[in-house]
């Protein structure tokens, strides 16, 4: 994979098979903050002392990254666990090389072999095809983080059934944040049970999308 520097400073990767980046190139550790951990209220959610966040292709880590930051930072007693679905087990190899300015980035990294458990922080990687898998998870989430490649060129992922599927592992109440704002995206997160709206605008004109699950 061919690494890219974004606009922020930090660093991405450009995906062979989709030839799409990983994160923003406007600012890849800006894109994990301003799209994905803010939107969700996490801040506010490390109050409740647990947070359980569905990582919806984990990819290199930076949306779990920047909310363990965002969790501690907001209370430091707080279990967090975090579910990553990813098909691509070499991406670990890829952020050996990655060096971002999030402070959990390394407790991330440490999940390669697919589970990291220490002190009140847990991390559990699924390998494997995502439509799959997420059928195996047990228990609601509060956040999920839907970060695939875009509907043009990953339109499977996008689909109602998969939507739906995701949908049912949140929790009444919890959020999902996603970069695409694409109409049939938003019309399947109304069919899956959450109310979309619009979310910020980071790197491009359009909005990204925040939806809370009714």
């Amino acid at each position: 994979m061919e690494k890219l520097k974004t606009g922020d400073g930090s660093y991405t990767y450009i995906n062979d098979t989709y030839k799409e980046v990983y994160h923003s190139v406007s600012g890849a550790e800006e894109e994990a903050i301003k799209k994905y951990v803010e939107p969700t209220k996490i801040f506010e959610l490390a109050k409740n002392n647990h947070i359980r966040i569905l990582d919806v292709c984990f990819g290199i880590g930076y949306n779990s990254a920047a909310a363990i930051d965002a969790v501690l930072e907001s209370n430091p007693d707080c279990k967090i666990d975090i579910v990553g679905l990813e098909i691509d087990k070499g991406l670990f190899d890829a952020m050996d090389d990655l060096n971002p300015s999030f402070k959990s980035f390394e407790i991330v990294k440490k999940a390669r072999n697919g589970f990291y458990s220490e002190g009140n922080i847990s991390i559990k990687i699924i390998f494997g095809d995502a439509k799959k898998t997420i059928c195996d998870l047990e228990g609601e989430f509060d956040v999920c983080f839907f970060d695939p490649f875009s509907p043009r060129k990953q339109p499977d992922m996008w689909e109602e059934k998969f939507i739906k599927d995701v949908g049912s592992k949140i929790k009444t109440g919890g959020v999902l944040s996603t970069y695409s704002c694409a109409t049939h995206v938003r019309v399947n997160l109304i069919r899956a049970g959450f109310d979309p709206k619009d979310g910020p605008a980071i790197g491009r004109r359009a909005p990204s999308t925040i939806a809370i699950k009714l």
